[in-house]
């Protein structure tokens, strides 16, 4: 059964960076989807970038793109998102995904969760 598990969330404030790690076990690393979506208080969840992790091909929201980093370790099975330039509405539950066949901008789509990490920017 594929475990993932959030690192590295917290507080920060606004123009500052975090880092968040998703470590990942009971899977196929090399032959998947990888992601990040979010989600804050009464709002859907949404995505907010995702990875082939055999491959270059990967996707950020408009949202986030220019500011956060998706990238992967594939011998440490680690997924990792790094944030830049933090604003307030980047607050939410950050959690990571995996999809056994293609990438998808629907989180309905998407196969394991991780439990999330709280990302505050205040």
């Amino acid at each position: 059964q594929v475990q993932l598990v959030e690192s590295g969330g917290g507080l920060v404030q606004p123009g500052g960076s975090l880092r968040l790690s998703c470590a990942a076990s009971g899977y196929n690393y090399d032959r998947n989807c990888l992601g990040w979506f979010r989600q804050a208080p009464g709002k859907e969840r949404e995505v907010v970038a995702h990875l082939y992790v055999r491959g270059d091909e990967t996707f950020y929201a408009v949202a986030v793109k220019g500011r956060f980093i998706i990238s992967s370790d594939d011998a440490a099975n680690t997924l990792y998102l790094q944030m830049n330039s933090l604003k307030p509405e980047d607050t939410s539950v950050y959690y990571c995904a995996a999809r056994w066949s293609r990438c998808s901008s629907n989180w309905r789509d998407w196969d394991d969760w991780g439990q999330g990490t709280q990302v505050t920017v205040s």
